[in-house]
């Protein structure tokens, strides 16, 4: 895996270092690419390419980046995987006689290019990339973006220099950077706990969007301000058009050796590979696909916490125990979940609030000692009907719509009354037998259900389910920009509500908080990580495939448990979804208290204007007091804090 960055100016302007700005954007990606670094300038035509490298396929000097084409029209900085880069390769033979100078998966996608076509090649990479190609010829730099966004890249416009990058501190570090805070943006943070794509925290500096590329040149001067039209080569809309109509036993067993190819092809590597697991149904069948594959025991990390209502580790070792993998577990204090919290802004350079990226960076970490690669089970939700409101949600909405909304209104407020801790209580009486069917959060899931109540449609309902609730539009003081957000969730006609979710889920939650989640946290010391459920033809077979063989009888993954239950017992994967969470109550209440108290100083928020004052003091008061309907908004309010605190000690 690697860091690429660089920036276009209009050749007219006078000619600065660029091979030292370049060099010193790249050097902010270095945990991205410890092992050699590189840039490639061209004055005459603007453009210059820097390069972090983390060494995982042909660790040779012939991987090295920038790389140019055999024909030297194309040069490349590459950020990714490309899975099937050997059969690629055989295919570029059979039309082209090319000196190859290594072994690198870089140098078959320029070869492919060169061959191929720039859109051609898109439409036979299987893997996970993100990179930016200069064509010599035609003065033109295309940014790509892999199909559903495993690795980012960032663009947009300083005063007069186009610049990209795979993370935004490659961009600020280039000496023109001075672009002001997006207020819209933070106000789309406060709703979704992160920055929607094509957005980035800061004005006129954007995300590339999966599955699609941009193109620019410098004849296009003076630069446009607003994002690029993109090039769509590949859509979740598209892909998910057809149904098969196939047998229950033929579909299973065609996913399972879908499953096996891809994760064979996923385990391809020069250095020491490994994996997440949480004993959950996603992980446990990456892991227990790997453990077929492989020859010896697969390492697999797990870490744990001493409170029960967060620890999965318990559940990891039983799987790993089961299929014989070499596991390695830790046991985590709060002090050092604690800990990582002031990484936060330097590793997600924007507000992020998903606090799964704790843990998710302690697991990277442990990794780390012992692999370079590590597999995931990120995708298996959005894809095989995991979350609960895919299963309750058009239960909820069939149950409603035909109750005048008065009633609906009266008896959600009625509900919303009582405090999520009240309804967790009232959980803790019901029998034994009947545990194991409750999710954990059973207070926050009653609430949100009654926040649904008196929706107007299925649209509403859905975006109320991904926002934070709350009222947290009027926390933000505005001014007169707009990020314009396009809302294009749609239930129409013969469209399925629950399919429906899952699709717009992963164009959008799925890209820009679990693969930005994963992704930061993992590179943030230096290790790969890959996600098998993410490629791009297991997404279109499971696309293709009806609801009932995602969600059956009430239960999510249906298809996706049976391929596992042929490796593991049932008995060690029922129970439910836990997710990878921290005990946010709890550390507001005793270790964060003093931080919550010291960033959101009434003076400091009135000082900073970017929230209303007094209402986030009221909020905070609410909260002490035993309301933790705020929890949620809060976090992303001290993430917000805790990122401008480290945004003004920079730039001071």
């Amino acid at each position: 895996m690697c860091g690429i960055t660089g920036f276009l100016i209009n050749n007219t302007i006078q000619s600065r270092n660029n091979h030292k700005v370049v060099a010193s954007m790249a050097k902010t990606l270095d945990h991205r690419g410890p092992d050699d670094s590189g840039t490639w300038v061209d004055n005459e035509s603007g453009i210059a390419l820097g390069h972090t490298r983390l060494s995982v396929i042909d660790t040779s000097t012939e991987g090295h980046q920038p790389m140019e084409s055999f024909s030297g029209r194309y040069v490349i900085v590459y950020n990714g995987e490309i899975y099937n880069y050997k059969e690629l390769k055989e295919k570029i033979e059979k039309k082209e006689r090319v000196n190859w100078r290594g072994t690198s998966d870089t140098e078959v996608i320029l070869a492919l290019i060169e061959v191929e076509g720039l859109e051609n090649a898109l439409q036979l990479f299987e893997g996970m990339f993100a990179f930016a190609l200069w064509d010599k010829k035609e003065q033109r730099l295309f940014l790509v973006r892999d199909r559903v966004g495993i690795k980012p890249l960032y663009y947009g416009w300083l005063e007069k220099t186009f610049v990209f990058g795979s993370e935004l501190k490659a961009i600020k570090a280039h000496p023109d950077f001075n672009n002001d805070i997006n207020r819209e943006a933070v106000e789309l943070f406060m709703n979704y706990s992160y920055v929607p794509a094509p957005y980035s925290i800061y004005n006129t500096i954007y995300k590339v969007l999966p599955g699609t590329y941009l193109t620019i040149t410098t004849k296009e001067t003076p630069f446009p301000k607003t994002p690029l039209s993109p090039q769509i080569y590949w859509s979740v809309k598209e892909a998910s058009k057809e149904k098969l109509d196939i047998h229950e036993d033929k579909v299973l067993n065609n996913l399972e050796d879908l499953l096996l190819d891809i994760t064979e092809k996923c385990m391809l590597s020069d250095v020491p590979l490994g994996a997440f697991l949480s004993g959950g149904i996603d992980s446990s069948t990456v892991v227990a696909l790997m453990q077929k594959a492989s020859n010896r025991p697969i390492k697999t990390f797990t870490i744990g916490f001493h409170d029960t209502g967060y620890d999965e580790a318990i559940h990891a070792k039983e799987v790993a125990a089961h299929l014989g993998t070499e596991h390695t577990e830790v046991y985590l204090s709060s002090k050092e979940a604690l800990d990582v919290i002031p990484k936060l802004p330097i590793l997600y350079d924007e507000p992020f609030a998903d606090s799964s990226q704790i843990p998710t960076y302690l697991i990277s970490q442990l990794a780390h000692q012992q692999v370079t690669v590590a597999l995931s089970g990120d995708g298996g939700d959005e894809l095989f009907g995991g979350y609960n409101r895919y299963i309750w949600a058009p239960k909820i909405w069939n149950k409603i719509k035909g109750l005048p909304l008065p009633v609906r209104k009266t008896f959600g407020k009625s509900l919303n009354k009582i405090p999520p801790q009240y309804w967790d209580k009232i959980a803790d009486i019901f029998p034994s037998s009947l545990s194991h069917t409750i999710p954990r959060t059973f207070g926050e899931k009653v609430n949100k259900i009654a926040s649904i109540l008196d929706a107007a449609s299925p649209e509403e309902i859905y975006k109320r389910l991904v926002s934070t609730p709350g009222d947290n539009s009027s926390l933000v003081l505005k001014n007169n920009n707009t990020t314009n957000e396009k809302f294009d969730f749609r239930v129409q006609g013969d469209v399925n509500f629950a399919e429906e979710m899952m699709r717009y889920d992963m164009r959008t939650y799925l890209p820009d908080d679990i693969l930005t989640k994963v992704d930061r946290a993992s590179m943030g010391v230096s290790l790969e990580t890959r996600v098998p459920l993410l490629d791009h033809r297991l997404i279109e077979y499971a696309l293709q495939l009806p609801l009932n063989y995602k969600v059956k009888e009430g239960q999510s993954k249906w298809i996706l448990r049976q391929v596992l239950y042929k490796y593991v017992p049932q008995k060690l994967i029922e129970r439910p979804k836990m997710g990878f969470a921290v005990p946010l109550d709890k550390w507001l209440e005793r270790e964060l208290k003093e931080w919550a108290e010291t960033l959101l100083n009434k003076e400091k928020i009135k000082s900073q204007n970017f929230f209303d004052n007094k209402k986030v003091t009221k909020l905070w008061e609410e909260y002490k007091s035993g309301n933790q309907f705020s929890k949620l908004i809060l976090w992303n309010m001290l993430i917000f804090q805790s990122w401008l605190e480290k945004e003004n000690t920079v730039e001071s």
